[in-house]
Order: C-alpha cells, then structure tokens, then sequence
C-alpha cells in the first residue's frame, strides 16, 4: 500500500517511467547498469520534477489556487516543469528566476529551459540572490499578498527547506515504482545512484525504497552543496517528510550518503568529467544528461565503475532525473571539441 495515497495530487507524468539496462555501458564495464527514464515522464521535456508537482498541484487545487508561484536558477528544470503543469491545468503561473549561475553566455539566459518558459507565456521577474533561499521565497510570499489583495489566490512552491516537502511525495512512489519494476525483473540492486540538490528526489527516494524492504545503498551525489551541508538538509527533509506521511519508519544519519566529490566547479558549472560523462553516454548509448544534476550524477557512476566498485553479477540503478532542455544553455559542450 503506498504510503502516499491519502494526499491530494494530479496526473502530471506518464508512468512508469523505463527501465533499461545500458547494454554497451554494461559490457564495457562487466556490471549490469540500469537507468530509470525518468527523464521521459512526459511533462515538456519530462524529468523528475513531474512527479513532485503532482502533490504540489493537488494541494494547491485543494486549497483553491488559480495562480502557481515558483522560484529557481535561470536554467531550472522545475521552473520549466511547473509552467508547463499551471498550463495543462489551467492555472496562471509567475516564476523568479535566480542569478544563481555564473555564467554570462547568450545561451544560457535565452535557450533551453528559459525559452520554453517564454514559450509557454509564464509571467517573469528576477530575483537578484542565488544563494539566499529565504529571501527568495520571501518574495513568492510578497506576490502571493499581492494577488490576494486583487481577488486572486496564489499557491506557492517554495525553495527553502522551511515548509512542508509535499514534492518528495513523488518519489516515495517514484521508488515504489522501481522496485515493483526490479522485483518483476527478479534484480537485487547493490546500489542506487541519485542526484542530490533541493532533497526532494533523494529523501523521497531513500524513504520509499525503505518502505519497500530494500537495504541497497542510495547514494546521492551533490549538485549545489558539500556533502556536510547536503547531509543536514537530507536529514531535516526526511523528518519533514516522515512526519507529514506519519509513518514509523525511521533512517538512521549512517543511511544518508551525500558525495561531493562531482560538486565543484559549483551548482550548474560542469566539470571536465561532468562533460565527459554527459558525451560518453550521448554517444555510448543515444542517452541525453545535463550539466547540473544528471552529468555530475553520472561522471559519480563512472568513476565507480572504472574504480571496480561493482563486481560482474551485480546490479546498480542510475535515475536520470532528466534536464534535457538545459543543454542548450551550454554550446560549449560541442564547441570546444
């Protein structure tokens, strides 16, 4: 029974998402490697913020909303996603965006993820802080009374990690989904592979594969803090998370893995293994990574396997989280070859 059925949500993503095994990846490395496509949900471009908007929405239909407000970096994928989900709802949408990256390029602040949103008619504004999560829900905040005083009823989804995580909801069941995929493949996963950012997906993910009975480690692999940091958010969001559920489930701090050893340059600043990564899988497997979340997660995965960390009968999940669209903000990925 799934631990999130009694909250309001919508249908957003087309599920389940894949799971395919790497062949060519596989072989080259003598190790089954899977990935779950869950950058194939569906949603303009798909990715893993599909499922998080699911519950988001609902709440924000319970509660009445006729306005959707979010924030993110200029490239967001979730700022992208939530757009596109106000849109199939039928909803108004207003999105800030960050100056989070610095990256000066053309690209960057007129392709990919901006663009769509431009696309699909999004009110914009800027927001001048990239690290100052507070401030910039603050300012949702300032919006959403602003709309309320002309009759409106905005729903706000936050940054920070002060409010209720309604978005890892989606991959509680997002784990629910893979391991009833692995179970009917008879897989014993000797480890997950997962991006860390916001926490949504990783502290969704690492309770739902719990839930199921799975001890598999769920590495997570940092994309915008050091893994200390990164560890501390986990933790405060799984709380979150486990008290909102009222589950008895508990995770102890051992359970939560947070590698920083892919981070640097910096949030949305790929490395030369990042950028290998997202090429070798292009042209390995016909697989699209982006430089932000799935590339660093990925470049995590090949170290591993080029270390020996898996033996030749062992399996390891990847979740491709998805991010398709910000490719296109980063020409240099083909440019400087």
């Amino acid at each position: 029974m799934s631990l999130t059925k009694d909250f309001p949500r919508v249908e957003l993503s087309h599920k389940p998402t894949p799971l395919e095994l790497l062949k060519n990846v596989s072989a080259e490395f003598a190790t089954n490697v899977w990935i779950k496509r869950d950058d194939c949900t569906g949603l303009a471009f798909g990715g893993n913020k599909s499922r998080q908007l699911e519950f988001y929405l609902g709440q924000a239909l319970k509660e009445g909303a006729d306005t959707l407000l979010t924030t993110g970096a200029v490239q967001s994928n979730h700022v992208r996603m939530t757009v596109a989900a106000a849109r199939k709802m039928g909803l108004e949408v207003e999105v800030q965006l960050e100056h989070r990256v610095a990256r000066e390029q053309p690209e960057y602040h007129n392709s990919g993820n901006p663009y769509l949103v431009k696309l699909m008619g999004a009110k914009i504004s800027y927001y001048p802080e990239g690290e100052d999560e507070d401030g910039a829900d603050k300012a949702l905040e300032v919006r959403a009374a602003e709309i309320a005083a002309r009759g409106g009823k905005a729903y706000v989804i936050p940054l920070s990690n002060a409010h209720t995580p309604y978005g890892a909801l989606g991959y509680v069941d997002g784990a629910e989904e893979l391991m009833a995929q692995l179970d009917a493949l008879q897989i014993e996963p000797v480890r997950f592979v997962v991006p860390t950012g916001s926490a949504s997906t990783h502290t969704g993910f690492l309770l739902g594969v719990r839930a199921c009975g799975c001890v598999a480690p769920v590495h997570g692999v940092c994309v915008r803090r050091d893994g200390v940091s990164q560890m501390q958010r986990v933790k405060a969001k799984l709380n979150s998370v486990i008290e909102v559920i009222g589950t008895h489930i508990r995770i102890p701090d051992d359970d939560i893995i947070c590698d920083d050893s892919m981070l640097a340059p910096g949030y949305g600043l790929p490395s030369e293994a990042t950028v290998d990564a997202i090429r070798y899988l292009a042209r390995r497997e016909g697989v699209l990574l982006d430089p932000t979340y799935s590339g660093k997660t990925f470049a995590l995965l090949i170290d591993m396997l080029k270390r020996g960390d898996f033996g030749h009968d062992d399996h390891v999940v990847f979740l491709h989280t998805g991010g398709t669209a910000s490719l296109f903000g980063y020409p240099e990925l083909v440019d400087d070859e």
